[in-house]
Protein backbone atom coordinates (compact mmCIF):
# COMPACT_ATOMS: atom_id res chain seq x y z
CA UNK A 1 0.00 0.00 0.00
CA UNK A 2 1.09 3.38 -1.02
CA UNK A 3 2.27 6.02 1.72
CA UNK A 4 -1.23 8.54 0.44
CA UNK A 5 -3.47 5.44 0.80
CA UNK A 6 -2.41 5.02 3.57
CA UNK A 7 -3.12 8.38 4.89
CA UNK A 8 -5.75 8.61 3.52
CA UNK A 9 -7.35 5.60 5.10
CA UNK A 10 -6.15 6.77 8.50
CA UNK A 11 -8.28 10.60 7.86
CA UNK A 12 -11.20 8.31 6.92
CA UNK A 13 -10.85 6.52 10.13
CA UNK A 14 -9.82 9.62 11.97
CA UNK A 15 -13.28 11.38 10.98
CA UNK A 16 -15.26 8.16 11.35
CA UNK A 17 -13.84 7.94 15.21
CA UNK A 18 -14.42 11.27 16.10
CA UNK A 19 -18.17 11.47 14.56
CA UNK A 20 -19.22 8.76 16.33
CA UNK A 21 -17.71 9.79 19.67
CA UNK A 22 -19.31 13.34 18.91
CA UNK A 23 -22.66 11.46 18.31
CA UNK A 24 -22.47 8.85 20.93
CA UNK A 25 -21.64 11.99 23.88
CA UNK A 26 -25.15 13.38 21.96
CA UNK A 27 -27.22 10.66 22.92
CA UNK A 28 -25.54 10.07 26.23
CA UNK A 29 -26.43 13.52 26.89
CA UNK A 30 -30.14 13.42 25.60
CA UNK A 31 -30.84 10.21 27.50
CA UNK A 32 -29.29 12.05 30.70
CA UNK A 33 -31.52 15.43 30.17
CA UNK A 34 -34.49 14.42 27.38
CA UNK A 35 -37.93 13.10 29.27
CA UNK A 36 -39.72 11.21 27.22
CA UNK A 37 -42.66 12.87 26.03
CA UNK A 38 -43.50 10.89 22.76
CA UNK A 39 -45.35 7.74 22.06
CA UNK A 40 -42.33 6.10 20.72
CA UNK A 41 -39.64 4.24 23.25
CA UNK A 42 -36.73 6.39 23.00
CA UNK A 43 -35.10 5.41 26.06
CA UNK A 44 -34.55 1.97 24.79
CA UNK A 45 -33.49 3.24 21.03
CA UNK A 46 -30.90 5.46 22.44
CA UNK A 47 -29.02 2.95 24.68
CA UNK A 48 -29.16 0.81 21.27
CA UNK A 49 -27.42 3.53 19.40
CA UNK A 50 -24.96 3.75 22.21
CA UNK A 51 -24.03 0.12 21.67
CA UNK A 52 -24.11 0.07 18.36
CA UNK A 53 -21.80 3.06 17.89
CA UNK A 54 -19.11 0.83 20.48
CA UNK A 55 -19.26 -2.13 18.62
CA UNK A 56 -18.63 0.50 15.10
CA UNK A 57 -15.96 2.71 17.08
CA UNK A 58 -14.16 -0.48 18.10
CA UNK A 59 -13.62 -2.32 14.41
CA UNK A 60 -12.32 1.27 13.85
CA UNK A 61 -10.02 1.33 15.95
CA UNK A 62 -8.86 -2.69 14.68
CA UNK A 63 -8.58 -1.25 11.20
CA UNK A 64 -6.71 1.43 12.72
CA UNK A 65 -4.54 -1.09 14.36
CA UNK A 66 -4.08 -3.78 11.17
CA UNK A 67 -3.35 -0.40 8.75
CA UNK A 68 -0.64 0.38 11.25
CA UNK A 69 0.75 -3.26 11.07
CA UNK A 70 0.63 -2.83 7.11
CA UNK A 71 2.61 0.48 7.28
CA UNK A 72 5.53 -1.49 9.66
CA UNK A 73 5.24 -4.53 7.10
CA UNK A 74 4.18 -6.79 10.16
CA UNK A 75 0.61 -7.57 9.18
CA UNK A 76 1.54 -10.97 8.19
CA UNK A 77 1.94 -12.12 12.01
CA UNK A 78 0.32 -13.88 14.71
CA UNK A 79 -0.01 -10.55 16.11
CA UNK A 80 -2.78 -9.40 13.13
CA UNK A 81 -5.51 -12.30 14.10
CA UNK A 82 -5.78 -10.46 17.51
CA UNK A 83 -7.42 -7.36 16.13
CA UNK A 84 -8.85 -9.52 13.11
CA UNK A 85 -10.54 -11.77 15.74
CA UNK A 86 -11.83 -8.24 17.67
CA UNK A 87 -13.41 -7.16 14.36
CA UNK A 88 -15.23 -10.26 13.78
CA UNK A 89 -17.01 -9.91 17.53
CA UNK A 90 -17.55 -6.33 16.94
CA UNK A 91 -19.45 -6.81 13.82
CA UNK A 92 -21.15 -9.64 15.11
CA UNK A 93 -22.11 -7.41 17.85
CA UNK A 94 -22.81 -4.50 15.76
CA UNK A 95 -25.84 -7.07 13.94
CA UNK A 96 -27.28 -8.01 17.15
CA UNK A 97 -27.94 -5.00 18.09
CA UNK A 98 -29.22 -3.85 14.53
CA UNK A 99 -31.70 -7.21 15.15
CA UNK A 100 -32.71 -5.22 19.04
CA UNK A 101 -33.40 -1.85 16.84
CA UNK A 102 -35.36 -3.84 14.04
CA UNK A 103 -37.67 -5.35 17.33
CA UNK A 104 -37.81 -2.42 19.10
CA UNK A 105 -38.56 -0.76 15.72
CA UNK A 106 -41.30 -3.81 14.66
CA UNK A 107 -44.86 -2.67 17.30
CA UNK A 108 -44.58 0.64 15.28
CA UNK A 109 -44.44 -0.73 12.16
CA UNK A 110 -47.73 -3.30 11.99
CA UNK A 111 -49.39 -1.17 9.50
CA UNK A 112 -46.31 -1.89 7.23
CA UNK A 113 -44.56 -4.73 7.98
CA UNK A 114 -41.92 -4.49 4.70
CA UNK A 115 -40.08 -2.38 6.96
CA UNK A 116 -39.42 -4.83 9.53
CA UNK A 117 -38.19 -7.44 7.00
CA UNK A 118 -36.19 -4.80 5.23
CA UNK A 119 -34.66 -3.64 8.51
CA UNK A 120 -34.34 -7.97 9.29
CA UNK A 121 -32.22 -8.06 6.18
CA UNK A 122 -30.00 -5.64 6.75
CA UNK A 123 -29.57 -7.40 9.72
CA UNK A 124 -28.50 -10.45 7.72
CA UNK A 125 -26.25 -8.32 5.49
CA UNK A 126 -24.30 -7.42 8.14
CA UNK A 127 -23.93 -10.84 9.54
CA UNK A 128 -22.48 -11.30 5.88
CA UNK A 129 -19.81 -8.76 6.44
CA UNK A 130 -18.85 -10.76 9.64
CA UNK A 131 -18.48 -13.78 7.51
CA UNK A 132 -16.67 -12.35 4.98
CA UNK A 133 -13.96 -10.96 7.86
CA UNK A 134 -14.18 -14.47 8.62
CA UNK A 135 -12.68 -15.28 5.19
CA UNK A 136 -10.27 -13.23 5.19
CA UNK A 137 -9.34 -14.18 8.40
CA UNK A 138 -8.03 -17.48 6.71
CA UNK A 139 -6.84 -16.53 4.07
CA UNK A 140 -4.45 -14.32 6.71
CA UNK A 141 -4.01 -17.71 8.26
CA UNK A 142 -2.79 -19.13 5.00
CA UNK A 143 -0.46 -16.22 4.31
CA UNK A 144 1.15 -16.32 7.96
CA UNK A 145 1.47 -20.25 7.30
CA UNK A 146 3.35 -19.58 3.91
CA UNK A 147 5.51 -16.63 5.65
CA UNK A 148 6.74 -18.60 8.19
CA UNK A 149 7.38 -22.03 6.08
CA UNK A 150 9.19 -19.65 3.57
CA UNK A 151 11.16 -18.37 6.58
CA UNK A 152 11.92 -22.18 7.53
CA UNK A 153 13.36 -22.89 4.51
CA UNK A 154 15.18 -19.55 3.74
CA UNK A 155 17.10 -20.54 7.45
CA UNK A 156 17.56 -24.51 5.71
CA UNK A 157 18.93 -22.89 2.55
CA UNK A 158 21.41 -20.53 4.82
CA UNK A 159 22.61 -23.82 6.67
CA UNK A 160 23.40 -25.24 3.41
CA UNK A 161 25.09 -22.43 1.97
Amino acid sequence: MGKLTLLALRAVLAVLLAGSVCIQALMVWALATDPEDGSLPLTPLRLVTILGLVAAQVALVCVWRLVAMVRRGTVFSHAAFRYVDVMIGAIVAAALVWFAVTLLNAPGQRDDPGVTVIMGGVGVAVLGVALIVLVLRMLLAQAVARDVEAARMRDELAEVI
